[in-house]
């Protein structure tokens, strides 16, 4: 393999981690941001039942 083919594919490779760990992050973000809002919502529920 030459290495401007390799290189190329390290790119490649790269790029597809950087992809899939924005992926994770964005994941991550929207649980953190949906367990807040269920808490509000448990709260507010609370309060409207009594």
């Amino acid at each position: 393999m030459n290495a401007e083919l390799e290189y190329s594919i390290m790119q490649h490779h790269a790029a597809e981690l950087r992809r899939a760990a924005a992926d994770q992050r964005r994941v991550r973000e929207a649980r953190k941001g949906n367990r807040s809002e269920r808490r509000h919502r448990s709260v507010l529920a609370r309060l409207i039942a009594s």
